[in-house]
């Protein structure tokens, strides 16, 4: 792995902090990968913090550390046993944050690790903060972080809208190529102008990078996103989803292993190795 110096938006909070936002009252939307290199969680180094007051956190589909397993399962909200805070879900009852969540607050701060792909949830996640964020005239601000598969290739058809779902809000395509402030960028210059927003920019990291050259640690940023090789097949494979086949959640390799019981494995296997496919070996289990 190489050791490039990389520096998240995390690292970079407290030297960059917007002065109005010094002394506010914050709100945290994380998830298990909220980390810096050290591995120390948002949510601690927040507490410590003396330029802002941490009041609530918000977690996205899976929960603030993963919790819930299986996809698509939704949870409700709770108050942290650590640090005493309450917890609102973003994916139970509503998607979107509701006003009540956010009147103990003065900004809502992103920390999310997206893995590059239209249909990974968190940034729709974010997107449902940011209008909640302009209907209640609160500010955001997003710690950046890289896009794991790279930012130099974009891939797959453009989202039509007619489709619009929790898993594509917007006309993106499959593989995005932008980090989750450039995303947050797009969607606040083109459907919310009057956000109070910004960005803390990474240093150090080129759009040709991929996750295992940042020097960074890789934390699951939900239950069947194990490795970076999951987040490079992801965005293909999981189209298996919307079918009767299993992409392997719940395996250790979760969508590079696929199946049903349906399937003779052999004659499968030996039609997808004749499509000669570039950098891809099928085999069966």
């Amino acid at each position: 792995m190489s050791n490039a110096p990389v520096q998240i938006g995390l690292d970079k909070f407290e030297e960059y902090c917007p002065k109005k936002l010094k002394g506010s009252r914050v709100g945290l939307l994380i998830h298990p990968a909220s980390v810096n290199k050290r591995l120390n969680h948002s949510t601690d180094l927040f507490i410590k913090s003396k330029k802002i007051k941490l009041k609530a956190l918000f977690g996205p589909q899976h929960g603030i550390r993963g919790e819930t397993q299986d996809n698509m399962v939704e949870w409700e909200g709770f108050y942290d046993r650590k640090t005493g805070l309450p917890v609102f879900s973003l994916y139970g009852r509503t998607r979107k944050p509701q006003s009540e969540m956010l009147k103990d607050i003065d900004v809502m701060v992103i920390d999310i690790q997206d893995i590059g792909s239209r249909y990974y949830t968190f940034i729709w996640t974010m997107e449902l903060c940011m209008q909640a964020c302009v209907e209640t005239d609160k500010s955001m601000v997003i710690l950046d972080r890289p896009n794991p598969i790279g930012g130099h290739n974009i891939e797959g058809p453009v989202l039509d809208m007619s489709f619009a779902s929790f898993v594509g809000q917007r006309p993106l395509p499959i593989r995005h190529g932008m980090t989750v402030g450039e995303i947050g960028n797009y969607l606040r210059s083109e459907f919310y102008p009057s956000l109070d927003f910004h960005i803390i920019p990474m240093d150090g990291w080129k759009r040709n990078m991929w996750f295992n050259e940042t020097g960074l640690p890789w934390v699951m940023p939900s239950p069947n996103m194990p490795t970076l090789d999951t987040a490079a097949v992801y965005p293909g494979m999981c189209l298996l989803e919307a079918t009767n086949l299993s992409e392997g959640r719940g395996t250790t390799r979760p969508f590079e292993i696929f199946g049903a019981s349906f399937i003779d494995p052999d004659m499968f296997i030996k039609n997808l190795n004749e499509l000669k496919l570039p950098g891809i070996i099928f085999r069966p289990m």
